[in-house]
């Protein structure tokens, strides 16, 4: 059976690759990666071909003798102080697609369904995250940097899979800048073609050796579709980069909407406080402090990248959607729906070896009554997952980013409530990743046309 998995999934992604025209010998270093690396493990992402060179027992001797744990072709042999050679590339050239075949192989269906027996989203998170690592060394070669998931722009669950049907993941780079490139994949059903989640990824390219950045193969834009989608990224990046300067709440107040809502909520708290008042916490309501769910793991070899030394992005995702899946039930007692991942950026690495602290919030709440149409009524619940990691030797530790998810339970009216302002602080940048991710999801929906005109 696992022999037979793996050949179904190399013979789909063969055939993929040849419908793209990619050339004999991609096609022959694809062919040999999957039937001679490919081990169908819940812990080891059947989306990805680029397995990891050594063991971890080879990567730990390297590091005690103070030798690289891998050295790239280009590290090998390359001047290190003679820049790579640019080559120009399409979005097809970088275009990849996997197959999960859970219908016919029900094994590696056991490893993606969760406990109600539909599709395990955090599972897919990894695929996800490997998935998009190919993609862009694809883009980058025949130079072979050391690339890095920089950020996850969003995730979006643009409907719900009421039935499980095989799945096929593909996508391709969509911008680029110097060293920086985005990726987009799509989740889609299959043979229906229905797609069901869109991913916005950005990685960084870095050189193996001095670390420092790493110029990339620029793309280009081969029609007006390919340049919309191309645009609409760089304008996304540039607004990224405005709002890291700006700095937010951190270094502006709030805007005057902003401090009427955060009045509100405090007058509503001393009221409650208030024995005079007659007025109780409603049912419902939940302070803040007292949404919180934590979790502490140590970080162990199986999950590290394949760069060997830190942990793989696609797990830190899984990791810190299934604490915040958590915190959403016990906050709502009812079962959350997957909405969003809003924008994440991984701020430091997580080393093997390391402990890594994850605290998960009800940052924001918002009220969704039954509409016209038959949607049903409920609340969109917005939780923040603040990660930490620890250094065990050293005991110092650092931020390692804050990962923010938005679900929907149906039929519950469920709210948050701060009480400091540093938990004010919190749900106004909930309310603001509400808004944007609303903005998102209107242009999300015009651009669906272009997209496929792209990549069908």
């Amino acid at each position: 059976m696992v022999l037979k998995s793996a050949a179904m999934r190399c013979a789909s992604a063969l055939v993929s690759a040849r419908t793209r025209n990619f050339t004999t010998s991609t096609i022959a270093r694809f062919a040999k990666t999957e039937a001679t690396q490919f081990i169908p493990q819940v812990n080891r992402s059947p989306a990805s071909p680029m397995r990891r060179t050594i063991t971890w027992l080879e990567a730990l001797h390297a590091r005690e003798e103070g030798r690289p744990a891998s050295i790239t072709a280009y590290a090998k042999g390359g001047d290190l102080n003679k820049p790579p050679e640019i080559f120009e590339r399409t979005m097809d050239d970088s275009y990849t697609a996997i197959n999960l075949p859970f219908k016919q192989d029900q094994w590696l269906l056991d490893a993606y369904v969760n406990s109600g027996g539909r599709l395990r989203i955090g599972q897919i998170f990894q695929d996800l995250d490997a998935l998009a690592g190919v993609i862009a060394y694809k883009h980058c070669a025949p130079a072979e940097p050391t690339i890095v998931t920089a950020s996850v722009d969003r995730i979006s669950l643009l409907k719900r899979l009421t039935v499980l049907e095989d799945v096929e993941l593909s996508g391709n780079v969509t911008w680029t800048g110097r060293s920086s490139m985005e990726i987009t994949i799509k989740a889609r059903t299959v043979p229906d073609n229905d797609v069901f989640l869109t991913a916005n990824f950005t990685f960084v390219a870095r050189h193996p050796i001095t670390g420092k950045s790493f110029p990339i193969n620029t793309l280009v834009c081969r029609n007006d579709a390919e340049r919309q989608i191309f645009e609409r990224a760089e304008s996304y990046n540039a607004a990224k980069k405005r709002a890291a300067k700006s700095g937010g709440l951190l270094t502006s107040p709030p805007n005057a909407e902003e401090a009427e809502i955060i009045h509100a909520m405090w007058l509503r708290q001393r009221a409650y406080e208030d024995p005079n008042s007659g007025l109780e916490l409603p049912a419902g309501v939940v302070h803040m402090k007292d949404s919180m769910m934590q979790s502490t793991m140590l970080m162990q070899p199986q999950y590290r990248n394949r760069h060997s030394y830190m942990i793989f992005g696609g797990y830190l995702l899984r990791q810190t959607f299934e604490l915040a899946y958590c915190c959403a039930a016990a906050f709502s007692h009812g079962q959350p729906h997957f909405i969003s991942l809003d924008q994440t950026t991984f701020r430091s690495p997580v080393p093997v070896g390391s402990v890594l602290y994850l605290t998960a919030t009800v940052a924001y709440t918002q009220h969704q009554p039954k509409s016209a149409t038959g949607s049903p009524a409920g609340t969109f619940v917005q939780v923040r997952v603040d990660s930490t990691v620890r250094d065990i030797d050293h005991g110092t530790a650092e931020d390692s980013g804050s990962f923010t998810y938005t679900y929907f339970v149906e039929n519950k009216k469920v709210s948050v409530l701060p009480v400091s302002y540093t938990e004010a602080m919190g749900y106004l940048e909930g309310r603001r990743n509400a808004i944007e991710s609303r903005s998102f999801g209107d242009e999300l929906r015009g651009l669906e046309v272009l997209d496929n005109a792209v990549t069908e």
